[in-house]
């Protein structure tokens, strides 16, 4: 499993207007030229790929490094699913804050108006794949943003985004349906931060120690907590209580493997509600209503002492593998400017015309003439041959 790796700094404010509703044209024309020209699938897997989506926000014209760009780039594309209907080729349910929490309701209604047969499968999907990196993978980015994309014949991918606010940068997850095997044992499409390390937070505070429930490596933990969650709660819930007591229990110095300051009462709670779930498998156990971060690093952690099944502390965003220069995404930037006049200020005019010449050139080609999207071809060939061509 590849994961690409880039660093997005944690910026506020809105998009303006003016911009936005142009993004939503250009994405939502862009996204009808790949379907039209690729299929459905295609447009799903460059989503899921994070060099892309970037390349993609930056040709929008939003900030070429800003964490704006996951939450803008989807919101554009929603609004274009919401003003396009099935001409965009795919559906978009989610977004960022509370309207992430409206996701399944937005699936739903969805499957209803579309006649989509797999609406409670999607439903699932996008449940489990929140699940996982809230609390399947602990890695110290709270989840705030989650997108899901579909098709009526139910492929789907994700992209969701959490901060850290204490650092001040934003990790970014890609899923997508035809790479998942498995939710809960590597994943991911990508994984993408902004820089091979960590940055030191901004403010002090406490750390919590890297927790990894679907690294591969964490296969026996996994079961182990499955089991734990079949025996008697109050046995679980007193382990626990005597595995926190003390200080220095966890030697060597590295970190204490649990926090002192869980809170047992409502573990417990957690810990029998889980229980009277049966869980055959850790998938169940993650998907129990009410079981978070704190429920599976508890297990998870006694797991280890009991079962000798360690956890995994591998940061699913380091990997060592390839790594692409941002500058290869960066230029994109320069097809319109930036929302904050980086490399210049947005061209409206010519950003206005390319919506124009792309919109036309996509329901031409519909019509089945297809000069237009022929020179569009042949100009992108052109831009290859000279070193400039498409990412993904």
């Amino acid at each position: 499993m590849k994961r690409r790796i880039a660093q997005l700094p944690l910026h506020t404010g809105k998009a303006p207007p003016w911009l936005f509703r142009r993004m939503t044209k250009l994405a939502g024309a862009i996204a009808m030229a790949i379907v039209e020209e690729f299929g459905t699938q295609e447009l799903l897997r460059r989503l899921s790929d994070p060099w892309w989506f970037q390349t993609f926000g930056c040709v929008l014209g939003f900030d070429w490094h800003s964490s704006g760009i996951t939450t803008v780039t989807c919101g554009a594309l929603k609004e274009a699913s919401r003003t396009m209907g099935q001409d965009l080729g795919i559906l978009v349910a989610g977004g960022k804050g509370k309207t992430s929490r409206k996701t399944p309701s937005e699936i739903s209604a969805a499957a209803d108006r579309w006649a989509i047969v797999d609406g409670d499968r999607l439903i699932a999907a996008s449940r489990m794949s929140a699940k996982v990196d809230s609390a399947g993978v602990q890695d110290g980015f709270e989840i705030y943003h989650h997108a899901f994309f579909f098709t009526p014949s139910g492929e789907w991918c994700v992209v969701q985004q959490g901060l850290n606010a204490a650092s001040g940068w934003a990790r970014r997850y890609h899923w997508l349906s035809e790479s998942v095997h498995d939710f809960v044992s590597e994943p991911h499409q990508a994984v993408q931060n902004l820089d091979a390390e960590t940055p030191p937070p901004k403010r002090s505070g406490k750390r919590q120690a890297m927790l990894n429930m679907v690294a591969k490596e964490a296969h026996d933990n996994r079961q182990g907590c499955a089991d734990l969650a079949c025996h008697n709660p109050d046995w679980v819930v007193s382990e626990i209580e005597r595995w926190t007591e003390g200080p220095t229990l966890f030697a060597p110095q590295r970190h204490p493997l649990l926090p002192r300051d869980v809170n047992l009462p409502r573990l417990r709670q957690l810990v029998i509600r889980a229980h009277e779930n049966h869980p055959r498998d850790f998938a169940t156990l993650l998907g129990t209503q009410g079981v978070g971060a704190a429920t599976i690093r508890s297990l998870a952690l006694l797991a280890e002492v009991i079962f000798q099944a360690p956890v995994s502390r591998a940061d699913p965003g380091r990997p060592d593998n390839e790594r692409r220069d941002a500058r290869q995404w960066a230029d994109y930037a320069f097809a319109h400017g930036g929302k904050d006049g980086t490399p210049f200020p947005v061209d409206r005019v010519g950003y206005d015309r390319n919506i124009q010449i792309l919109s036309e050139a996509v329901r031409r080609a519909r019509l089945g003439e297809n000069d237009r999207f022929a020179a569009l071809k042949r100009l992108a060939t052109m831009g290859s041959r000279l070193g400039n061509g498409p990412i993904g």
